[in-house]
This record gives structure tokens, C-alpha cells and sequence, in this order.
């Protein structure tokens, strides 16, 4: 489904994030979507991981603390979103975990099949949203209100940027259909092939759907 540039138009976490030359593909929004499909997570054993490690790549850790780090900018982020409630602050911290975790699939997909995607682009993506936008202020609040705080603009328009290489990759459009499940066979690829490893109190990585799904559990009662 072909999405508008979110800057103006999304008001939730839900919708991914776009930009003049990066706007949001299915595949992103889908893992957004998940991210707060079912609030339970599953316990903390048999992972096999490391204590304080919330996802392995490569033998690359993902820290539990750079996850909280995450959840705790977006608790911080001016109109962005509330964590007070137990299961919302769980959502959002798996929500962290997808991210970072997508951060370095992408980037190592990209990387693999042609030139990374550079600082300079990154930095142009943003000088051009807040051109649009009226300035860096108002860029860090419509992304705020999307849950991306501001320390994770950049990574969020990188991702975008290597998303939509990644389907032009594959002569696809990232916005098309085609295009989202080409983007979506890379990035399964390239997880399967870095021995991708999450800590299951956050979810189960789902190649398919490259996007973390929550294991379910039964809400307390009351």
C-alpha cells in the first residue's frame, strides 16, 4: 500500500516514518504494526543468550541496556509516547529490539549487494525534512509522536534509505507490492545467514515477515 511522507500525515507509532527521498516501505510499517499486535512477552529462559543480551548477530550483542536506552528516549520524547503502564512499556521495549535489530539486518543486506548507505545521505534526508517542515524542531516532534525519539532520526531514515535500495536491488519498487516482498526475501536471507538470535522475552523473530512477533501470553486479570 502506497503510503504519503508520514512527516505530516501519520500521528501514531504505528506508521513508519518517510522522507523526501525515503519514503516507508510495507515491509517497515508491517514490522511497526506488529509491534503492538499482542502486548505479552514470552519468559526469559532458554534463550541461550548471554545475561544482558537482548539479540545476537553475527556474534555481534545487541545489549539489554541499549534497549532500554531506546525505551527510554521515547519515554522522554516531547509529544511522544507514554510507557507507565507495565504492558505498554514491554510493547516498547520490544519495539526497540525490532528496530535495532532491523538497523543491522538492513545494513548488512545493503552492504552485501552494493555501496552502504552514507552518512552524507542521511544527513541530506534529514536537512530536507526539516527544510519541508520548517525546521529541525518540528521534525523531532512529527517523529516523536510516531515513537521515534530523537536520538534514532538517523537511524530511521538510514534503514529507509537501505530499504528502498534494497528494492531497487531487486529492479523493484520499494512502494509496490513486488517490491515489499523482494525487500522482505533479503532481509530474511540476511538474517538466516547472521545467525540472528533473539532473547525471547521480547518476541520471535519472524523470517517471513522480517519483523519481531511477540510471543502470546494471557493478560492478567484486572
Amino acid at each position: 500500500m502506497h503510503r504519503r511522507r508520514t512527516a505530516t500525515t501519520a500521528t501514531t507509532a504505528r506508521t513508519a516514518t518517510t522522507t523526501t527521498t525515503a519514503r516507508a516501505t510495507p515491509a517497515v510499517a508491517a514490522v511497526v504494526g506488529v509491534l503492538f499486535a499482542v502486548p505479552g512477552l514470552a519468559g526469559c529462559g532458554g534463550s541461550g543468550l548471554t545475561p544482558g543480551t537482548a539479540a545476537v548477530l553475527d556474534g555481534r550483542r545487541i545489549p539489554v541496556d541499549a534497549v532500554e536506552a531506546r525505551v527510554a528516549a521515547l519515554r522522554h520524547a516531547p509529544g511522544g509516547v507514554s510507557a507507565d503502564a507495565r504492558w505498554e512499556t514491554e510493547g516498547l521495549a520490544r519495539r526497540a529490539v525490532t528496530e535495532l535489530v532491523l538497523d543491522a539486518v538492513v545494513a548488512r543486506a545493503v552492504a552485501d549487494r552494493g555501496p552502504a548507505v552514507a552518512d552524507t545521505e542521511v544527513a541530506a534526508a534529514r536537512a530536507e525534512e526539516e527544510r519541508r517542515l520548517g525546521g529541525a524542531g518540528r521534525l523531532a516532534r512529527e517523529l516523536a509522536a510516531q515513537g521515534v525519539p530523537a536520538e534514532a532520526i538517523d537511524d530511521r531514515l538510514g534503514r529507509e534509505l537501505g530499504i528502498r535500495r534494497l528494492a531497487a536491488t531487486a529492479g523493484a519498487d520499494a512502494d509496490t507490492p513486488a517490491g515489499d516482498a523482494a525487500v522482505r526475501r533479503i532481509l530474511a536471507a540476511t538474517a538466516t545467514a547472521l545467525h540472528l538470535r533473539v532473547n525471547p522475552r521480547y518476541g520471535t523473530w519472524d523470517p517471513d515477515r522480517a519483523a519481531l512477533a511477540p510471543a502470546v501470553r494471557s493478560r492478567p486479570a484486572g
